[in-house]
This record gives C-alpha cells, sequence and structure tokens, in this order.
C-alpha cells in the first residue's frame, strides 16, 4: 500500500447561488484544484463525486465533461452529509491500491433549487415517518446534553459566537459576519432550545481535492499534505435505550483512527467538525477524546477551542458559518485543513499546525446513529 497525499485543493464561497446550476458551481471549483497541483487533467486516473443528488444522476460525469475529462472511471457517491468525505476517502483508497497515480475527489450540491434531503423517503424510516427532521434531534439531543451535565442556553449559544467570530475572516463562508450572544438567544426558535443562530444555513456550493501518491506529489507540490488515516463506518442498528449525549458511530470511528494513524488527540493542532448545529461542538469533542464527557463547553470558555488556543475547533467558522451543501461539506473540511497545514489560512490561520483532522458524519436511519462517519487525520 502507498501513502498519498493531497496535491491541489479547490473551493468556492457557499451561500445562495440562485443564478447558477451546479456544472457551473463546480467546474471553476475543479479547474482551480488541478491547476495548484500542477498535473495535467490527463494525468487524473480516476473521479469520485459526493452528492445527495440534488442535479439528478451522473453529476460527476457533468461536471468534468465541461473541462474534457471524459473516458476515465467517475464515481458518484451519495452519503448525505459524508458524501464528498467518502469520496477523498475512495480516491485515496484508489492511489494506495495501485490503480491510479492520480485521483480527484469532488463535492458538490445545490440545496437551494431542490431542498436539502437528509434521510430516506421510500416509507420505511420510522423516524423520518413521525416528523423526526435533523433539528429535531438535536435538539432533543441538546436538551438531553444540557441535563445530563448542567450545560445553560446561554454556554450553548456561545458555541454560535465563537464559530461566526471565525466565519467572519473566512472568504469562502455563506455568513461572514460576527454575531452577539444576545442575537443568538433572542433569534427565531427552531426547535427548543435550538433557535436559528444556533443552526447551520442551507447552502449551496462545490469543493474539490487532488490527491497523489507519494512519489508523484514529491515532484509537483512543494508541500504535499499527506492523509495518514483515513475510516469510515455506518452506525449500528440499536433498539431500546441510546445514549443521545455519545455519537456511538462518531465515537468508534474516532479510536479506530488513532489507532491506525499512531497517535492520540492530545497530538493534534485543529479539528474541522460536523457542526450542523451548536451542541455539536460539544458533544463531538466529547466523542473524540479532546474533553470529558459533558467538559466540551470547559474549552470554549477557557478559549482553548478558536484560534490561538489549544486546540483550535473549526478555525473555518465550521457548518455554523460557511454553510451546509450537503454533499460538498467533507472536501470543504479537508480544504481548510489541507491550507491551514500549508500556512494558507490568512486570518484564521492556526500557527504552527502540523496535524489535523476532520469529521463529517451523514444522515439518519431508524435505528442507526447515524448513516455514515467518515474521519481523516491529515499533517506535513
Amino acid at each position: 500500500m502507498r501513502d498519498v497525499s493531497i496535491i491541489g485543493t479547490g473551493m468556492m464561497r457557499f451561500g445562495k447561488h440562485l443564478d447558477k446550476g451546479l456544472v457551473e458551481l463546480a467546474w471553476p471549483v475543479v479547474k482551480e484544484a488541478i491547476a495548484e497541483a500542477g498535473v495535467e487533467k490527463e494525468d487524473i486516473g480516476i473521479a469520485f463525486c459526493g452528492t445527495v443528488g440534488s442535479a439528478g444522476i451522473m453529476a460527476g460525469q457533468s461536471i468534468l465533461k465541461t473541462l474534457g475529462m471524459t473516458g476515465i472511471p467517475i464515481a458518484n457517491v451519495e452519503g448525505a452529509c459524508s458524501s464528498s468525505g467518502i469520496a477523498v476517502r475512495l480516491a485515496w483508497m484508489a492511489i494506495r491500491a495501485g490503480e491510479c497515480d492520480v485521483a480527484l475527489a469532488i463535492g458538490a450540491d445545490k440545496m437551494n433549487r431542490t431542498g436539502p434531503r437528509h434521510a430516506p423517503d421510500h416509507g420505511e424510516d420510522w423516524d423520518m415517518a413521525y416528523g423526526l427532521a435533523m433539528h429535531g434531534l438535536y435538539a432533543m439531543r441538546a436538551r438531553r446534553y444540557m441535563n445530563d451535565y448542567g450545560i445553560t442556553e446561554e454556554q450553548l449559544s456561545s458555541v454560535s459566537v465563537k464559530a461566526h467570530k471565525l466565519g467572519a475572516k473566512n472568504e469562502f463562508a455563506h455568513i461572514q459576519k460576527e454575531v452577539t450572544l444576545e442575537e443568538v438567544m433572542t433569534s427565531r426558535m427552531i426547535a427548543d432550545p435550538l433557535r436559528l443562530w444556533h443552526c447551520c444555513p442551507v447552502s449551496d456550493g462545490a469543493a474539490a481535492v487532488v490527491l497523489a501518491a507519494d512519489d508523484v506529489a514529491k515532484k509537483v507540490c512543494d508541500k504535499p499534505v499527506k492523509i495518514v488515516a483515513s475510516v469510515q463506518h455506518s452506525g449500528k442498528y440499536m433498539t431500546g435505550f441510546r445514549d443521545m449525549t455519545m455519537p456511538e458511530v462518531t465515537q468508534r470511528t474516532a479510536k479506530e483512527i488513532y489507532e491506525k494513524a499512531g497517535l492520540g488527540p492530545e497530538d493534534l493542532d485543529l479539528v474541522e467538525f460536523h457542526d450542523a448545529f451548536t451542541i455539536n461542538e460539544l458533544m463531538y469533542a466529547d466523542a473524540i477524546g479532546l474533553s470529558k464527557p459533558g467538559e466540551g463547553v470547559r474549552l470554549l470558555e477557557e478559549g482553548e477551542s478558536t484560534v490561538g488556543g489549544r486546540i483550535p475547533i473549526n478555525p473555518s467558522g465550521g457548518l455554523l458559518s460557511r454553510g451546509h451543501p450537503i454533499g460538498p461539506t467533507g472536501a470543504a473540511q479537508i480544504v481548510e485543513v489541507t491550507r491551514q497545514l500549508q500556512g494558507r489560512g490568512g486570518a484564521r490561520q492556526v500557527e504552527g499546525a502540523k496535524v489535523g483532522l476532520t469529521h463529517v458524519t451523514g444522515g439518519g436511519v431508524s435505528g442507526l446513529d447515524h448513516g455514515a462517519c467518515t474521519m481523516h487525520v491529515l499533517a506535513v
């Protein structure tokens, strides 16, 4: 098995792009990633496109046809919010297995045209049939977490304040605006206790990553970023009681990726979490071992989870600020961490960052914690 590095990234500003279709959003991002990689489009041996299907079938083929990239294997990947995280993992696996030397992973979706589809609609998912959409699920998790660990609404709202302070420095963020604690706590109620500013915006967008075998990467890239480990899991089917404050699949995936990478949470310099709602940051900090159960809020209050602190969480502003087009989110996290490790984080740069982790979950299926969870450890 060969080592694999990221050599090129492409990113656009997430937001409401009502005047553009999915292909128009995505092809410039792919072109940027290939140009940054220092390779020719003919060098790419395989491509994976992560999307939830907002643009219909064959999204990857439609995007790459625009760039004259036809004839190669192109696979479209659907894993809900984890779609492009899975696409990056598949590209990594293809190179490691010797299928090709250079691979492309794309994430693209246009949620403001068709509306987000977070879960199956085939009538067999009882949770969705009875109205348990994602904002309702995470509202329940928030209430359980607050009850068990004494977290206040003010503390929960502070997660949003931090996220938008960082997002205001991110030129790719959907929301480039700081918010006050009062604005968060008086915003419109969505699902008690989650208010409008506790939730990520519905966005359109695209992101892309070019990966290469290490021997190729060293020839074409001044500072390649190695994918040290990549792990993907689906949730386990469970009946009866479930601890809503501890995401089982995230905890299990984190344990495995630390073992594969040969490091622990104390070795990380930054992380990009799947913070679709404010409660996610606290729960996931606990789940991957950055904090003891119920103590994720201490990282926030002591300034450890922001840029300049011990372990910056979502220096990009996360999903709360950057936005969440579903399909591209995993790739966007990897773009952010890659550029941070290369010293290209701009006003939100994490100084001296050498090791970063990305984490994205995907979808809800009745009886499962999540449909998918994908994590990557990147290093220079």
